[in-house]
């Protein structure tokens, strides 16, 4: 049982290893999806090199034990090295990549740079278990690793799931990692007091030709990874692609090998029926991918549980009969190569896991933009039966009915088309899918795969209030950064608004930035950059007067490293003196403690900050935080300017979309944790409203509305004008509670009985809030024609309240 126990534990540690390393990667290789390919090819590439450089002298050694002992000493002791060292090499790396990398270059140190930084742990991996069966070896018996290798991948599971639903959630990164080093050393304790000190005699092997064997090692670990990397990315598109979505992937994966080594153990199979059954299995599992949006339909329910539910059921049935098979293939290749060819063990899986880490740049960077993946997936199987030893009758008609499908079958593209809706455009990269659809009223929307939208060609007033807010803050900006592009419509509102401000845009992703020219011509004054904000910001040393940066979705893959204290701090590295950072969020895709949590991360970097409303929309509520270089929070109205054509027609506008100042900040984030590099809290918490959103953003907002204000003097030192701006924020609180009862109509004197009162009530309060003033205006013309006698009256309250501008 100890056996079991020591590799069930070394498992363990070893995938939350991963866990713990891929978010720590994301943070210097731009995006969660990058790091994922990135750590798992780095991970394979040491086991590897373990396996292959180690295995020899292991298998030869007469006490391995000493051998497996080491290993999980320097595993762990690697492990611990790496919570100090991995922060001084991410800003090396960052550095070494630079701000605009090629995208050869990009990837060449993100998967070297990976490798190299992981490889005394990862190497070490390799040898423990090649070590351990050599330690529990009977003499005389032919050797069998299946069963270590499922327990092994069994706690691997368990490794996963408490990494990443618990453990990192409430302890953080270094210490989940500091755990897991932990548990190897007391592997090698454990191992060192109760297995035996020395191994049995080698049992004698006939030599044989071993290059046969090794090929299909290589090549099987190559497909099979090379599965897992297919089908995750194309799941991506349909699952809420949360750091949630990829440890059940992983874990359904991991249970499906775990169990096909299992029962190999019990009731062995013959490779070419193996390979035969694999690549029916893989054929089988991506023809799930093409029902995916109806398997996950299956699950009722709207709450979390029910939304992760449905993502392990699209696990089980894309990795569920693949993997199993694949852990009884690799059970029996092994066997067979150490029996029939005198193939140690370490050799065995040094070579699967050479070929399963080329799998993720050649599937995932390589093939995927270039062939798309329905075809990629299709060479899976096929590789599969050409491995196998079938009839060449077989092999041709399987090849013929895999091109029939290649042909057929649609892409593996899911984008939701309404009735009369288009696509405009549509690109598979190596880290999503980025498509444009048209509807029937001519409106054009961006989505990255098929679930974040990223604005639409309706929505050009609200993307440019986005702009010029900051930027009227500024009193005469220069230079100005978006972090985010997403249409462009924000930041080229920006540049139109002077042709004198030099305008940066930063997109993570190339098909954004492809797409984007469907919504936004170019402007000689816009530049767009294709590279990761977070690190462009960390590894600029250029300053600008204004950064905005975009309402990223807080739960979707990578996006929580935005809104970390580090990146805050950052950010505001990159300010000039007198510079403004506008951070924006949506808050209708987050609730209010992992906004708290937001709130607090960027007060520990802009301690005078302050919020604004980008607009009064009730049902998709954006909240700006505004930070400055100097820490200050005062503006001098004499020194802001105006953007009358989007509502700010004077500093009452501009200044009277602010909810709230420093201290009532701080207090609205009170005890919330920090949202930190080792805490990533947004990431755990802001998974809760995506998976189970909810239609409530109108209570949110007034909840917030309740929970904050601006102090008198936090925002101009005038009190006159400080008086003129509590009266202006008082009116906003009027005129969305009056939003919150109006039904929508389009018959004007419908609309004008519910919101005559109300919005006259709001300019008694303040005359300087025209948002209420612009609509009964508009209302009053129409009636001129409908029913003038109305109309007059109408035009005769306005004048009461507010002198009437010319008409």
């Amino acid at each position: 049982m100890i056996r079991y126990l020591l590799m069930a534990a070394s498992g363990f540690a070893g995938l939350g290893y991963q866990i713990v390393w891929t978010q720590q990667s994301a943070l210097w290789l731009g995006h969660e999806s990058a790091a994922v390919l990135a750590v798992v090819a780095a991970f394979f590439g040491g086991l590897a090199l373990g396996a292959l450089g180690l295995g020899g002298r292991i298998e030869r050694s007469p006490r391995p034990l000493r051998w497996y002992v080491a290993c999980e000493l320097l595993i762990g002791v690697w492990a611990l090295a790496l919570i100090g060292l991995i922060g001084p090499f991410g800003n090396a790396a960052l550095a070494l990549i630079g701000e605009q990398p090629s995208a050869v270059w990009q990837w060449a140190v993100a998967f070297g740079g990976t490798f190299l930084l992981l490889l005394p742990a990862t190497a070490a991996m390799g040898a423990t278990l090649p070590a351990l069966e050599r330690v529990l070896a009977a003499p005389g018996q032919q050797r069998s690793i299946a069963a270590l290798y499922a327990a092994n991948t069994g706690g691997a599971v368990l490794g996963v799931l408490l990494s990443a639903f618990w453990l990192v959630p409430s302890f953080g990164l270094a210490r989940t990692a500091l755990l897991c080093g932990a548990l190897n050393l007391l592997c090698a304790a454990a191992a060192w007091c109760v297995l035996p000190r020395q191994a049995p005699p080698l049992v004698p092997t006939p030599p044989a030709d071993a290059k046969s064997p090794l090929i299909r090692l290589a090549l099987t670990g190559l497909l099979g990874i090379g599965y897992e990397v297919l089908v995750v990315r194309v799941l991506s598109q349909v699952a809420e692609d949360t750091v949630y979505t990829f440890a059940l992937l992983l874990a359904v994966y991991l249970i499906g090998t775990a169990l096909g080594a299992a029962l190999w153990a019990r009731r062995p199979r013959g490779t070419d029926t193996l390979l035969a059954a694999l690549a029916l299995a893989c054929l089988l599992g991506s023809a799930s991918l093409w029902a995916a949006e109806s398997i996950k339909s299956l699950v009722g329910g709207s709450s979390m549980t029910a939304a992760l539910a449905a993502e392990a059921l699209l696990a089980l049935a894309a990795f569920g009969l693949p993997t199993v098979v694949m852990g009884a293939l690799f059970s029996q290749l092994c066997t067979e190569a150490n029996a029939k060819a005198g193939l140690s063990f370490g050799r065995a899986l040094g070579a699967n896991t050479l070929g399963a880490a080329c799998a993720p740049l050649l599937f995932g960077v390589l093939l995927v933009p270039f062939i798309g993946p329905k075809t990629a997936l299709l060479l899976i199987p096929l590789g599969y039966l050409l491995l196998s030893e079938a009839r060449m009758a077989l092999k041709l008609a399987a090849t013929t009915a895999l091109a029939g499908i290649a042909l057929l079958a649609p892409p593996l593209a899911f984008v939701s088309l309404p009735e009369g809706a288009k696509l405009i455009s549509y690109q598979d990269g190596a880290m999503a899918a980025v498509s444009v659809v048209e509807d029937a009223d001519g409106v054009s929307r961006l989505f990255i795969n098929n679930r974040q939208q990223e604005g639409s060609s309706s929505s050009g007033w609200f993307d440019a209030r986005q702009a010029l807010l900051p930027l009227l803050l500024h009193a005469a900006p220069q230079r100005a950064l978006f972090l985010g592009l997403g249409t462009g419509k924000t930041a080229a509102a920006a540049a139109q608004q002077d042709a004198a401000l030099l305008v940066d845009a930063v997109e993570l992703l190339p098909e954004v930035i492809a797409a984007s020219a469907h919504f936004t011509p170019p402007q000689p004054n816009l530049q767009l950059i294709a590279a990761d904000a977070r690190r462009f910001v960390h590894a600029s040393s250029g300053h600008y007067d204004v950064i905005v940066s975009d309402n990223f979705h807080p739960a979707r893959s990578g996006s929580g490293v935005l809104y970390t204290v580090e990146h805050f701090r950052a950010v505001r590295a990159r300010l000039s003196a007198g510079g403004v950072f506008c951070q924006w969020l949506p808050l209708h895709q987050l609730d209010l403690l992992t906004l708290r949590s937001i709130v607090q991360s960027f007060m520990a970097a802009y301690p005078g900050g302050a919020a604004l409303l980008a607009s009064n929309s009730l049902d998709t509520p954006v909240i700006g935080l505004i930070g400055r270089s100097d820490g200050g929070s005062r503006f001098d109205p004499a020194a802001l300017r105006q953007a009358p054509e989007f509502g700010i027609e004077d500093e009452y506008a501009l200044l009277g979309s602010f909810i709230a100042g420093p201290a009532a900040l701080k207090q609205f984030a009170a005890d919330a944790p920090a949202n930190t590099d080792d805490l990533p809290v947004v990431a755990s918490l802001a998974p809760r409203i995506t998976y189970a959103p909810d239609s409530r953003p109108r209570e949110r907002l007034m909840a917030l509305l309740d929970a904050v204000a601006v102090a008198p003097g936090e925002l101009v030192s005038a009190q006159d004008t400080a008086a003129r701006l509590a009266n202006y924020r008082a009116a906003r609180r009027l005129f969305i509670t009056a939003g919150l009862a109006v039904r929508p109509s389009a018959d004007v004197r419908v609309m004008l009985a519910q919101v005559r009162a109300p919005l006259l009530q709001v300019l008694r309060t303040s005359p300087d809030f025209r948002p209420a003033e612009t609509p009964l205006r508009r209302m009053a013309g129409a009636l001129e024609r409908l029913d003038p006698p109305a109309a007059q009256a109408l035009w005769a309250e306005l004048a009461e309240v507010r002198p009437a501008p010319s008409r």
